[in-house]
Parts: C-alpha cells; structure tokens; sequence
C-alpha cells in the first residue's frame, strides 16, 4: 500500500506489508538491464555492473530501485517476456542476496508474465507505463498480490508514440486517461491505497505538452493518489537547455524535481540518486516550512 513507508524498514517489508511512503519525497532509481535504452543503454547489461549501479545508489540515498528489461524510450523495439526476465530476474535475486534485503525494488514492464517472474524473485512494486492496456492480466496479478502498481500515462507503443502526439487539452485529457486507468484497476479488484499514477513526461508528448503538465502538476496531485514523476534527463529539457547530451540535463531534472516536491509530487523516478536526492530534500525543508 501507498502509505507511510521508510524504505529501510526492513521489519515491515517482511510482513510483506508494501507501504513506501513516508514524511519525505522518495528516489526511484533507474537501472535499465537493457542494450537500448536512451541514456544509458547497456552500460548495466551484465550482472556485474548492475550490482555496482546498485550499490552506487544504495549509497548515495536511493529508495526504490526500478529495474527494466525493455526499452521504453521513443522507437524502442518491443522485447519478449522471455527475454525480459532473463535480464532482470538474476539482478533482482542477486540484489536480495548480496546487496539489500529490505530495499523497495519495482519491476518496469507491461508483461504480467515479467512481473509474476519479478515478484517471485523478490521485487516489492510494478511499474506498467501502458497501465494495464498491453497486458490486462497485470491488473489482476496486482489485485492477487497486493503488490503495489504505478500507471502511466502515455499513448499508442515506444516504437510509435511520438510520431505524431496531439492533445487539444493536455492536462485535462492526461487527467480523464488516468481516471480510466484507476477505474480499470479498481475494477480489477486493486486497492485504492495500493495505486500510485505517473503524467507520463515524454511518453507521447511534444514539448509544449511536457511543459504544460509540469505546470499543472497540483491537478494530477489532485486526484487523491500518489504521483511518480519521471522527467530524468528527458529530451524536451535539452530543447528547452540547447543541449543534447542526455547526461548533462541534471541541473534541468533537478529543477523539475524541486518543483515536483512543492506540488505535492511524492516519487521521482531518475538516473542521477545523489543530485536529485539533494534537490528534493532542500525542496520539501522550504515546502515543510509553509
């Protein structure tokens, strides 16, 4: 369930009790285990430098680890089941037995059959970008569970969605999406306190769309359920930035991370643990001040 959780509470996650919020906003960390994705695309393929990544993170303050086996990124290929738990089912193992036993991991995939795979290895949380509508039976493994889901946001699969994106309203049509999507799950029989909702940054968004459910963020905060937002080194900033390496927007994630924290955002979900881990603590001392 969504609430009042420190990720360190080793004792609570072994009463199997999915709780991750707590007073402070929470880090989500990326480790993609894929060859392709858009920033840092096989750098954490091999179990060893996975390992690494992780403990990096787990120094420099992570709570969540997000581990994924499919590229999400725009024109990304789709990657089989299969394949996907070959990549992430041996970290995930290896990370509950050498690393942190107590530390929240989410499995980033639409496939039920990669998240079955990844809760019995010992991931806490699902991460579905496409909420439930590439896969139906991912709903139902969470409501069987208990587990813990983010939906997303987005439109059409990676491989397409940024092809030609519209909006007439942007923010009220990501709002009227994600009612959908949190109506399918209750449906499903998933408990309200265990859904947590994501805008979708960058996922069948032009620029503009970006920028403007960035402005909006108090609306999706709104809605009652906690938000994820994902906005790490995301292309638009570097348009915005005149940049172009992915790398270098860390300044630009951290802003959006330090507004994020005022509008009531909860989860952020980035590449860079220690940066963004600062930002977000100096933003919730100046929010908890108010």
């Amino acid at each position: 369930m969504f609430s009042q959780f420190n990720s360190r509470a080793s004792s609570r996650l072994a009463c199997g009790i999915h709780t991750i919020l707590g007073d402070k906003p929470l880090i989500m960390g990326i480790l993609n285990v894929t060859p392709d994705s858009f920033s840092d695309g096989g750098k954490y393929s091999g179990l060893n430098a996975a390992l690494q990544q992780v403990e990096l993170m787990l120094a420099e303050g992570v709570d969540i680890i997000d581990i994924g086996g499919e590229s999400t990124r725009p024109g990304a290929e789709p990657v089989a089941a299969k394949e996907q738990i070959q990549r992430v089912v041996p970290v995930i193992v290896a990370i509950r037995q050498q690393l942190a036993s107590d530390i929240l991991i989410s499995i980033d995939t639409t496939l039920s059959e990669v998240a079955k795979a990844a809760l019995d290895a010992g991931a806490n949380i699902i991460n579905d970008v496409s909420a439930g509508r590439d896969d139906a039976a991912i709903l139902t493994l969470a409501a069987q569970t208990g587990a813990p889901i983010i939906l997303m946001h987005s439109q059409g699969a990676p491989k397409t969605m940024q092809d030609n994106p519209h909006y007439n309203n942007v923010v009220q049509e990501v709002l009227d999406s994600l009612k959908e999507s949190i109506n399918a799950a209750l449906k499903a029989g998933i408990k309200k306190e265990a859904i947590a909702i994501d805008p979708g940054i960058g996922f069948a968004k032009r620029k503009q769309d970006n920028i403007d459910l960035l402005a909006h963020l108090d609306a999706l905060v709104a809605l009652g359920f906690p938000v994820l937002l994902g906005t790490s080194r995301k292309r638009f900033m570097g348009t915005i930035c005149d940049v172009t390496e992915p790398s270098e927007l860390v300044t630009a994630t951290a802003v959006t991370t330090a507004l994020g924290v005022m509008a009531g955002v909860q989860i952020f979900r980035v590449h860079d643990v220690k940066e963004i881990r600062q930002a977000a603590d100096v933003a919730w001392a100046i929010k908890r001040s108010r």
